[in-house]
């Protein structure tokens, strides 16, 4: 619907007048969204069925591409939620219209391409109010979803564990909350006080609606909820803590959504964690086990992915989960370079990352998928990120200079010991190996002689076996 630029008597182009706010409010088609998708299975709370749907979203900021960047996102949520994208419209627009967000006459257009296009689903590019999803819904005359409660219904179907599930259904309700309505006789006053037995005028009070009934019950749930959650922290703080009084470094990593998480930990770890090209396939974190190049063990953690406009009841729900990217020793911040905009990506992640602490001098920025990349974007992020490293974890390309990376990140130990072990405790022996950073080793007749960096606390232990007379180790 956009028109063509005027020419003016000096020959320049400009946009007249009469055309500006029409120009601007214009719906624009955006291209290459539709997909073909086989269907997904059931998920266990409130799935947002989305089958044939229509996107639609504003551009009020930026560029073009911007906006065709972010609808095309839209359509890989909704392609990851198991639907069927039709087509895709953009408004330019300042600022969303309070009753109807796209504005009362381009929904009566988009009504068109819903009717044309068979769709029976809207899809909003952002979070609409209550009264929004509501006037539009009743313009378009089919299912309006917005942007928050799609991602709600993909991490509903992906949760596995059992805090995974807690965390979204938390999630799910504090978005539900605010949005509950009923219709007619439901939404009508139950009779309350004594009127059921029969005790007549003056004992009756107005009792609750059917919609302060629901709320009520929400909000029991979401405490109940809320004290499961803050159990599976506790365990899970306990675990953190298990493995800190071990002196076992920890490593996150954290980055955008199908960044290339899990191919980094199955390829530094052999850890086999499902990896599959889609929107938030991981949701619960996965902890294995890796040693360094010169030894030294530590545990790395995939976490789940973010993506811009996160929904803020879901980074409260995973803030649990979220925290071991906080504590971690260090954080891979993995970018996907053959995204097409993969600086909004490194920016919506460290916004993440800054929100839940995570300490920017404790990350290295991973760019990943260089084998897919073209060579000037590559450049362009390892410029604008001095020291990030670049990899390709399907190929195995630049793996060994970031395990040298993690290796100089981790701390050291920070005890110098020089033992001499007798043959019969072997077990203190893969203790130094395994907890601290070995300088030197020598076997002698009365044991092994070791010269070694490791934390204070086993240090302490092995105080008994100082090495009186320090040889060549």
């Amino acid at each position: 619907m956009s028109r063509a630029p005027i020419t003016g008597p000096d020959g320049d182009e400009f946009e007249g007048d009469q055309f500006d706010l029409a120009d601007r409010q214009a719906l624009r088609r955006v291209a290459g969204l539709s997909t073909e998708l086989r269907d997904v299975s059931e998920v266990e709370y409130r799935q947002v069925r989305l089958e044939r749907v229509v996107l639609a979203g504003l551009w009020n900021g930026g560029s073009a591409t911007d906006a065709d960047n972010s609808l095309r996102e839209l359509a890989l949520l909704a392609e990851t939620a198991g639907s069927e994208v039709l087509d895709g419209v953009l408004q330019h627009r300042d600022q969303p219209d309070p009753g109807t967000f796209l504005g009362r006459g381009k929904a009566q257009e988009l009504r068109g391409v819903v009717s044309a296009c068979g769709a029976d689903t809207v899809i909003c590019d952002s979070e609409l109010t209550p009264s929004q999803r509501r006037g539009l819904e009743d313009v378009v005359g089919v299912k309006v979803v917005d942007r928050t409660a799609l991602i709600l219904d993909i991490f509903a179907q992906h949760a596995k564990s059992r805090e995974g599930k807690a965390q979204v259904e938390l999630a799910q309700m504090e978005y539900l909350l605010p949005r509950l309505r009923g219709w007619g006789e439901s939404m009508s006053r139950q009779a309350g006080g004594r009127v059921a037995g029969g005790a007549g005028i003056g004992s009756r009070g107005p009792g609750e609606t059917k919609i302060e009934l629901d709320r009520r019950r929400i909000r029991q749930r979401m405490a109940k909820l809320r004290r499961e959650i803050a159990a599976m922290k506790t365990a899970r703080t306990t675990r953190r803590g298990s493995r800190r009084r071990n002196a076992v470094p920890s490593v996150a990593i954290a980055g955008y959504t199908n960044a290339g998480k899990s191919s980094l930990l199955n390829r530094i770890t052999g850890a086999g964690v499902l990896v599959e090209d889609a929107l938030f396939a991981t949701l619960d974190p996965t902890v294995r086990r890796a040693v360094t190049p010169d030894g030294r063990e530590y545990t790395l953690t995939d976490t789940v992915g973010f993506v811009r406009h996160l929904p803020h009841q879901l980074v409260e729900a995973f803030r649990s989960t979220l925290e071991e990217v906080a504590d971690a020793d260090l954080v891979l911040h993995v970018v996907d370079a053959a995204h097409p905009d993969p600086e909004s990506q490194l920016e919506a992640v460290q916004a993440v990352l800054a929100e839940v602490g995570a300490d920017p001098l404790r990350q290295v920025v991973v760019v990943n998928k260089i084998d897919l990349a073209d060579a000037g974007v590559i450049d362009r992020l390892l410029r604008r990120v001095p020291g990030a490293v670049a990899v390709s974890a399907r190929t195995g390309a630049g793996i060994e200079e970031l395990l040298e990376r993690i290796a100089a990140g981790l701390p050291r130990p920070e005890a110098e010991i020089a033992v001499l072990i007798p043959f019969s405790r072997g077990d203190l022996v893969s203790r130094i190996h395994a907890d601290g950073e070995v300088l030197a080793e020598e076997h002698i007749a009365a044991g092994t002689r070791i010269r070694a960096r490791v934390p204070r606390a086993l240090a302490l232990e092995l105080a008994g076996f100082a090495d009186l007379v320090p040889g060549q180790a």
